[in-house]
């Protein structure tokens, strides 16, 4: 897998669904993957042990792993 230097803050699309979401939550709950949608856009708000990353969307924050994602390029003035 490659190397995303994903950092908080970053911008990210949704690239495909998990089987089920997890959400980020101190006490996490399993959600359908239907919540979320391909093209989705969230926010990188924390990173967690074994390779996944909490992202806040506008319906929550949800637990990825980097391989449903990809970061959104920023543009540099």
């Amino acid at each position: 897998m490659e190397d995303l230097k994903i950092k908080i803050g970053d911008r990210i699309q949704v690239t495909q669904l998990p089987p089920y979401l997890k959400t980020a939550d101190p006490m996490p709950m399993l959600r359908p993957a239907s919540l979320l949608t391909i093209g989705e856009q969230g926010t990188i708000i924390k990173a967690n042990a074994g390779g996944y990353w909490s992202i806040r969307f506008t319906q929550g924050a949800y637990l990825l792993e980097s391989k449903y994602f990809q970061l959104i390029p920023t543009e540099k003035i």
